[in-house]
């Protein structure tokens, strides 16, 4: 019978990942601040690296050779995305600095062609700041309303099952979260979507905390909208995705203006290109593009099934010896929750145990996660979160609950 370690060696995954293998403070790094960005795997670097070396050169307006290369590189990336999320095509994939940049491209083109003052966009309590502020900048500019999901005591969206009754006919578009960065809450998203088309409301998902953990089908989601970034997935920073639906991103405005994304430029008018270049303007980070589909690559080669198995049973684990902790709270419990536990114990300051905890090696996330709406739901200031990717491993969780005791037992 194969034990766990023979499906899934995460010794043998760590060797991938040389930061891992350092000391702070004279111990053994246990980093559990994955939600907010994930360390990057030598292939990555490697590509990345190989790219700047061999092949740099601006890509799509060059005829010369290298340009033609990094221009292949760039658009295979495109095509690497694509298949990764199920998209149709890949004039539905565009390249954006990030999630934040991709949900703002949406707000405002969104807004500027689509909506009035007074039509609504419905977000929810757990909400990331990325998919509230961008909401209500466009609220000052044009008078749209920002309405939100409440949540229950245990995470969950009051009204998965019956959207309905919060919908009018000035709501216009629906944006949520598919997994909460504080609570790790799954919402059930391709139910939401259903409901949300029965009324003809398109839907944008974020799916920042989705992306690395969980298989996603666009097609069979039937999203209209989703975004998500490099960073989070084990690919580089500065580089993250907008997928819309081809009959959206016609529809929608340019976002900004600039080379790359203009058909002819003249003091009469000027015209643009077909998506999703016409999103993209200006110099791409093309070496970004191919260190984000190199880390594609790298979390087929292990399997998304694998990784959620592997941190599911991390997550567990880590509530079951947590709850032996005198005093601890745990803020999330819904039935359907991934790699993410948030907790605070007794009076214990979020900012006292975080850094506690990191003289000891262990580095969590403290404060209110950017979700300042999440945080006055829940009654706090801020939480305590340990958050998990495939590299963590069971002897990290014993190391966290023993440093979470030990910082107890200080106060």
């Amino acid at each position: 019978m194969r034990n766990e370690r023979d499906m899934y060696d995460v010794h043998k995954i760590r060797e991938e990942f040389p930061i891992l293998s350092r000391e702070i403070y004279g111990r053994p790094l246990v980093y559990l601040d994955n939600a907010a960005t994930t360390q990057k795997p030598l292939c990555v670097l490697d590509a990345m690296r190989e790219e700047y070396l061999n092949v740099n050169a601006n890509v799509h307006r060059g005829v010369h050779y290298l340009s033609q290369q990094a221009t292949d590189l760039h658009e295979a990336a495109r095509e690497k995305v694509r298949a990764y999320i199920n998209a149709r095509a890949v004039e539905e994939i565009v390249f954006t600095r990030g999630t934040t940049e991709a949900i703002n491209l949406v707000a405002q083109t969104f807004c500027e062609s689509q909506m009035k003052a007074g039509d609504e966009v419905i977000v929810t309590d757990m909400e990331h700041h990325s998919n509230i502020v961008p909401w209500q900048l466009q609220a000052e500019k044009r008078g749209i309303v920002v309405k939100h999901l409440p949540i229950t005591d245990d995470g969950s969206l009051v009204c998965a099952n019956d959207i309905a009754t919060f919908l009018t006919d000035r709501t216009k578009l629906l944006s949520l979260t598919h997994v909460s960065n504080v609570l790790g809450t799954v919402n059930p998203i391709k139910d939401i979507i259903r409901l949300a088309h029965e009324h003809g409301i398109p839907v944008l998902i974020d799916a920042a905390q989705s992306a690395p953990h969980i298989k996603i089908d666009v097609q069979d989601l039937d999203c209209d909208f989703l975004a998500f970034s490099g960073h989070k997935m084990y690919g580089p920073t500065g580089i993250g995705v907008l997928y819309g639906k081809e009959s959206w991103l016609e529809k929608l405005p340019p976002y900004q203006g600039g080379g790359e994304m203009i058909d002819k430029v003249s003091w009469k008018k000027t015209t643009f290109e077909r998506p999703p270049l016409k999103f993209e303007a200006g110099t791409p980070d093309y070496v970004a593009t191919h260190g984000l589909a190199t880390a594609i690559d790298y979390l087929q080669a292990i399997g998304l099934d694998n990784i959620r198995a592997h941190e599911e049973m991390l997550t567990h684990y880590c509530i079951e010896q947590m709850r032996t902790i005198p005093d601890i709270r745990f803020f999330g419990e819904a039935k359907q929750k991934d790699a993410v536990v948030s907790f605070l114990v007794g009076d214990i300051h979020h900012l006292d145990m975080g850094t506690l905890l990191d003289r000891l090696g262990i580095a969590v996330r403290t404060g209110h996660h950017c979700a300042h709406p999440l945080m006055d739901r829940l009654g706090v200031t801020g939480t305590v979160r340990a958050s998990f990717a495939l590299y963590n491993t069971k002897e990290e969780v014993d190391t966290l609950v023993d440093g979470i005791r030990r910082v107890s037992q200080m106060f």
